[in-house]
């Protein structure tokens, strides 16, 4: 399956508690091919596991996973991440290592990023982003 977007967390969230814009944004972006990195799923998995209906929130997840591709992560996207951390290091700019693990995989997979975080983002040289809430 071919896949052009990367959907970070923040975004999957808003779209499993309806939020109107994300939904019909991402419902929009299926046909030209959705992933998410695994790190987002275990970040996923902590609030579901945690929320107050945890089998519920789990066949939400899955449901929305349908016709998604769940990236893992691989030596390629281990070496982007270590160049863009020193990068960053180097500039005196700190990134989550999550955030970055995310990113890495975009800018591995050439992916755009849906996320609404930018300002974890945008210290990421070269890395597309698409934000709608903010």
């Amino acid at each position: 399956m071919n896949y052009v977007y990367l959907i970070d967390t923040d975004w999957i969230i808003h779209y499993l508690n309806g939020q109107v814009k994300i939904v019909e944004r991402l419902n929009t972006l299926r046909k030209d091919g959705l992933a998410i990195s695994m790190v987002s799923l275990a970040e996923l998995y902590e609030g579901i596991i945690y929320s107050k209906e945890p089998n519920a929130s789990k066949d939400a997840l899955k449901s929305f996973l349908t016709g998604t591709v769940v990236l893992d992560i691989n030596e390629g996207i281990c070496e982007v991440f270590g160049q863009e951390r020193g990068k960053l290091r180097k500039q005196g700019k700190l990134v989550s290592d999550f955030d970055l693990l995310i990113a890495s995989t975009c800018l591995y997979y050439n992916l755009t990023l849906l996320t609404n975080n930018r300002k974890h983002f945008s210290m990421v040289e070269n890395l597309k982003i698409i934000s709608l809430l903010r």
